[in-house]
This record gives structure tokens, C-alpha cells and sequence, in this order.
């Protein structure tokens, strides 16, 4: 797995992605916001797989 994430794309996926699973929990959404966890998963790997089947990198240094 090459890194494909840049630190503003990382920082986005984790904040969205707690935020749809805080949401979630509160029941606020629906149970949809529980798919937060992929985002927050993705941030913490530095890996997107959309992003590789597309051919997109937001890092500078891979």
C-alpha cells in the first residue's frame, strides 16, 4: 500500500468521519453514520483505495 493521502485530506476524513459516527450514536442520522469508521480507518492508514483506482494523490512527497 502506497500512501495517497495528504495531511489536509487526512485530517478532513478523521474529522467528518467522527463526526457521522458521533452522530450517529446519538441517533441523529441513522445508522448510514456508522460508515464514518471507513473514513477515520482510511485516514489512519494514509490509504485510499478510490483514490488509487482513480489515480488521485493529495500528498506531495509520494
Amino acid at each position: 500500500m502506497t500512501r495517497n493521502l495528504g495531511q489536509f485530506d487526512r485530517i478532513a476524513r478523521f474529522v467528518l468521519g467522527t463526526l457521522l459516527i458521533i452522530l450517529a450514536a446519538m441517533g441523529s442520522i441513522g445508522i448510514w453514520g456508522y460508515l464514518g469508521v471507513i473514513l477515520v480507518g482510511t485516514a489512519f492508514v494514509n490509504f485510499c483505495p478510490i483514490y488509487r483506482i482513480l489515480g488521485l494523490k493529495t500528498c506531495q512527497d509520494c
